[in-house]
């Protein structure tokens, strides 16, 4: 069995316009959630990992790991980072710790990514029934 490739990369979190317009559509809309269920990756990183656009990779980090639909950086070249709309999928990611200012550390967060073809990409109320047990 061949061993999928992981790739050690920086998470960098924050507004898109397409979450934005998403959220006009409400947080619960397919608009909403298919804007920040992503995360784009420098295409080399993609090309290397011999990853395709709107695959499911995981995205791991010492605060969790989650499964989101990779796409191409539109602000390539820049190997090694990685960047996750602010949403759900991205609180999974990164330090809850809000370190008393009320705002967690959304930028710079060491993270791994690999090829997860064989895990779902799971819908809000999976994502946080997941998390939250409820």
């Amino acid at each position: 069995m061949r061993e999928k490739l992981k790739l050690q990369v920086t998470l960098v979190t924050g507004r898109t316009i397409d979450q934005g317009v998403g959220k006009e559509q409400g947080k619960a809309s397919k608009e909403y959630m298919s804007s920040v269920s992503v995360c784009h990756v420098d295409p080399e990183d993609m090309k290397r990992m011999g990853l395709k656009e709107k695959t499911n990779i995981l995205v791991s980090t010492a605060f969790g790991s989650v499964v989101v639909k990779a796409l191409k950086s539109p602000r390539a070249p820049h190997a090694g980072l990685i960047f996750i709309p602010y949403g759900p999928w991205a609180n999974v990611v990164v330090n809850p710790d809000t370190h008393s200012v009320g705002m967690p550390s959304l930028k710079g967060i060491p993270a791994e990514i690999e090829p997860a073809q064989d895990k779902p990409l799971l819908s809000l109320s999976e994502l946080l029934k997941e998390q939250f047990g409820k």
